[in-house]
């Protein structure tokens, strides 16, 4: 069984709030906006690139033959967009020195 540990929008509020000493409802606004700004960037401009952190960009995905598993049943994917993120060197380089060091 594949276990998730997935981090919520909260828990970052609150791990930001108890570093900074700011309240928990400030930084969840602070957070909002900035994830307004990116979804509204993207929809606009069709990418968004933080400098040294990443890359958000819309894709556009043709449709598509795709198969249900449970019941091997086909069934046409229709057209649409994604985000797709592409992580900046340095933020890979990080990632992976400190993934050697765990093991």
């Amino acid at each position: 069984m594949k276990i998730r540990n997935n981090t919520h929008k909260k828990d970052i509020v609150n791990n930001i709030s108890t570093k900074t000493g700011l309240p928990a409802n400030f930084i969840a606004q602070i957070i909002n906006d900035t994830i307004a700004i990116l979804i509204s960037n993207i929809i606009m401009k069709k990418i968004f690139k933080i400098n040294r952190f990443n890359i958000f960009f819309l894709k556009k995905k043709g449709k598509r033959v795709g198969r249900n598993p449970k019941n091997k049943v086909n069934h046409e994917i229709s057209e649409r967009n994604v985000v797709t993120f592409k992580s900046a060197q340095n933020i890979k380089y990080e990632i992976n020195l400190h993934a050697s060091k765990q093991k």
